[in-house]
Formats: structure tokens, C-alpha cells, sequence
């Protein structure tokens, strides 16, 4: 069983609170529990901050916040998490969960998924299949090239002569056994760490996998692997894995096991109620995607650096405080040009009123000041980075400060579908896109 929903959207036990409005969704009352008490539990520990209770029409409900992905139940029991700028582009859950698997290309743990396999997938899939998936043809992949094998040592107390025979042993094991030989020799044998982390990453998918397709394929696989050992110790094999140029063809494969058997996601079940999970805050999602083709845009020898940190916003008792860490900083040499931030929110250009202001938060245009002075000296542009809707598609007019005259700052769009950013009609950062 399985349920598609967006950020922000709720979850309930009660089927009469359906009709309150179209973000909640009826669960089973057990996994309802299940996540209530990862909700209470989450908070007790101070990282909350993924899902919360709240009510819809006076009924207890959970509602999960901009955090992606795949959440699974102890019972199998699948909650898919995609985008909530799904909703404004059309293309219902399978544009929503293309766009994320291209967005999870730009995360470190995630640049070998083969984007164009995945988003045909996706249309078809949900996210978690998706990723098995990719696993299953990594893996596929390294059987067609062959399974690496290697010399290793082994001792046994064998019926016959191999090797060389270790005499203290021999004489402490089989003093009364004249049929016995305590030896050592070598062996070539597929039995290694990369192999056997393999192996034990088919066994996960096989008990996590809903799709016929993918079950026949991870059964396939594994009988290649039927001489090798599933990794009692996953975790002290990751350790051993050595990648020279000759097994460089299991990198891939190799970095999903590791995704696999660590659970290597912002969160993920813990506890008597551990379950897998992989969920990824929005924020740092798009804030990877747009940094990883923003760079693209730039003009001549400019390049573009993430998460830069070399300022701060005082100094007290000889020491800085409060490092500023702009998401993105355009540099030429040594000179800073452009202060980029990304928000991970949804602007609507008709509400302009003194009320909602688009959307946009006071708290941003503080920060953006900060960098501003920091990092430009007060004269120049930054910028705000949000995700291109129907309600937002073009460049709001420049906002200017009015103590800070050289400071200017701008609100973008960023499309993700075309992974550019909308620039404005401004004679400096014309300069500096291409």
C-alpha cells in the first residue's frame, strides 16, 4: 500500500476529515500512530522540525513539512513526499517526481543517477521504485562486466593436503584425528567486501520493492551472486572497499549499497519502530540544484562558489560572531560581484498589498542586507532566488535601501524545468550572466 501527497499536506486516521480540503489524505490508523509517535518523539529530541501534530476540524492530524522523498512504515506501508511546486506546473505526481529525481542529480550522494532512465521511470513509478530501480541496473551493469574476484588467505582443517601445512595447530586440533589437515592456502574467490555489500543490497530491495519488475530483476541478480556471501558486518565492509582502476565499474552500484545500508538521508526511523526512510529538506535540494547550474550562466571567468563563510556580522571581545554564509557568491579573482540566497517558497505577484508583499519575509531582506555590507562593501546587488510558478514568472522590480543607496537587491525566478534563472533588465548583472 502506498499514498502520494504533497508538502504541507496532512495526514489522518478519520475519513470524515476528508472533506475539509484536498491536502488531507486518509492513512491506515496504524501507521497513523506509527508517525504520531515519530512526530512526539522527534519533538522530545528537538528535531521536529519534519512533521507535526496539528487538527483538521477539531480531529488530530499530521502534516509534513518541506521535506521530500520516501517515508516507510514498519508494515510496508509507503507515504511519497514530492514537491509542493508540483501543484502550480502542471503534470500532476509524475511531473512533480521527474523534476525531483533531476533535482536530487545536483546532491552530492545523488550525481549517478542516470537522469534520462530516471525520469522515464518516474513516470511510471513511485520515487522508492525509482530508486531501486537505478540500483538494480548499476548492479547489472558490474554482472556484465564480471564480478571481480581475489586471492585470499584461508585457514581449515581439511580431509586432505592444500597449501602448506601449519604444524602448531594441526598438532592441537587433530592430535586423535589422523584424517585431518590443519593448512593454509590461498583461494580465488569472488568472496570480497564490494561483492558481498552487493548482495546484501539485493536482499533489501527484494523485502522493499512493491514492483513485480523490479522483484524479477533483484532475483535475476542475485543468483549471479549465489557463491557469495550476503555482508554480515555491512557497515565494516563499506570500510574495506577498495576501488582501483580495475572495479572502478562498481562505484555506482557501491554508492547506492551505501545509501541503502546506512540509510544515508537527512532522517530515517529509529528505534523499536525502525523503518526505512529517505527524506530531503526542500531547501537544500533546490538550493544544490540551483548551484550546480547557475555556474552555467555565468559570463567570462566568473565562477560561482556555495556556501562561502569568510565574513562575519560582529566582533566581540577579539572574537568574530555570527559567520555570514550567503548560499551563493559570483567571484572574478579575488572580487566579489553577486550575493545569491535561495528560498524554497512559492511567491504570488498578485498579492502586492502591505499585507502579504508577495510573500517575501522582512527576516531574508535583513540577511541579504548583511551580505550586502559584508561582502560588497554596500554597493552592488544581491539577490533572492525563488522557484519560477504561474503566479511568479518574471523578476519583481528592484527593492533599494534606502541608508544603502549603492545596495540594490532583486527577486528572481528560477525555472526548474529549464534550470535557468530569469535575469533582470540591469545593466550590472547583465555583466555577469551570459
Amino acid at each position: 500500500m502506498a499514498i502520494t501527497i504533497y508538502e504541507y499536506d496532512t495526514l489522518v486516521s478519520d475519513s470524515s476529515v476528508r472533506g475539509a480540503d484536498e491536502t488531507s489524505h486518509v492513512i491506515p490508523p496504524g501507521v497513523y500512530n506509527w508517525l504520531e509517535d515519530l512526530c512526539l518523539r522527534a519533538s522530545a529530541d528537538g528535531e521536529g522540525n519534519w512533521l507535526r501534530l496539528t487538527q483538521r476540524r477539531g480531529r488530530r492530524a499530521v502534516q509534513v513539512t518541506s521535506y521530500v522523498g520516501v517515508l516507510r512504515s514498519p508494515d510496508g506501508y509507503q507515504i511519497e513526499v514530492l514537491p509542493k511546486v508540483g501543484k502550480c506546473i502542471g503534470g500532476g505526481f509524475a511531473e512533480a517526481r521527474a523534476l525531483l529525481v533531476d533535482m536530487l542529480c545536483s546532491l552530492e550522494g545523488f550525481r549517478h543517477i542516470q537522469t534520462d532512465n530516471a525520469r522515464i521511470a518516474a513516470v511510471r513509478m513511485p520515487l522508492l521504485e525509482v530508486f531501486i530501480y537505478e540500483f538494480l541496473r548499476t548492479v547489472e551493469r558490474v554482472v556484465k562486466r564480471g564480478l571481480r574476484c581475489e586471492y585470499s588467505v584461508r585457514r581449515e582443517n581439511l580431509f586432505f593436503l592444500r597449501g602448506k601445512l601449519l604444524i602448531a595447530p594441526h598438532l592441537r586440533n587433530n592430535l586423535f584425528r589422523a584424517d585431518r589437515f590443519f593448512t593454509e592456502h590461498e583461494e580465488f574467490s569472488s568472496d570480497r567486501p564490494e561483492n558481498r555489500l552487493l548482495r546484501t543490497g539485493l536482499q533489501i530491495v527484494m523485502a522493499l520493492t512493491a514492483s513485480d519488475d523490479n522483484q524479477r530483476m533483484a532475483r535475476e541478480l542475485e543468483f549471479v551472486f549465489a557463491d557469495v556471501p550476503a555482508s554480515i558486518q555491512p557497515r565494516a565492509d563499506l570500510q574495506l572497499v577498495k576501488l582501483d582502476r580495475s572495479m572502478g565499474h562498481y562505484s555506482e552500484a557501491l554508492a547506492w549499497v551505501r545509501l541503502l545500508v546506512s540509510q544515508h538521508s537527512p532522517l530515517t526511523g529509529e528505534g523499536e519502530h525502525n523503518a526505512p526512510s529517505l527524506l530531503f529538506p526542500m531547501e537544500a535540494v533546490f538550493e544544490a540544484y540551483v548551484a550546480d547550474n547557475l555556474g552555467k550562466q555565468l559570463s567570462g571567468s566568473l565562477r560561482l562558489i556555495a556556501q562561502t563563510r569568510k565574513h562575519h556580522l560582529v566582533r566581540h571581545l577579539e572574537q568574530n560572531w555570527f559567520r555570514l554564509k550567503p548560499d551563493l557568491l559570483v567571484q572574478d579573482g579575488d572580487r566579489d560581484h553577486l550575493v545569491l540566497d535561495t528560498k524554497w517558497k512559492l511567491l504570488d505577484t498578485s498579492k502586492s498589498d502591505g499585507t502579504d508583499k508577495y510573500g517575501l519575509s522582512q527576516g531574508d531582506f535583513y540577511q541579504l542586507h548583511a551580505y550586502g555590507q559584508n561582502y560588497l562593501d554596500g554597493k552592488g546587488d544581491v539577490m533572492l532566488v525563488y522557484p519560477k510558478t504561474d503566479a511568479f514568472e518574471d523578476p519583481l522590480p528592484v527593492f533599494v535601501f534606502p541608508k544603502t543607496a549603492g545596495l540594490r537587491l532583486w527577486v528572481v525566478p528560477f525555472c526548474l524545468k529549464t534550470a535557468k534563472i530569469r535575469i533582470p533588465v540591469s545593466e550590472g548583472l547583465q555583466a555577469i550572466f551570459a
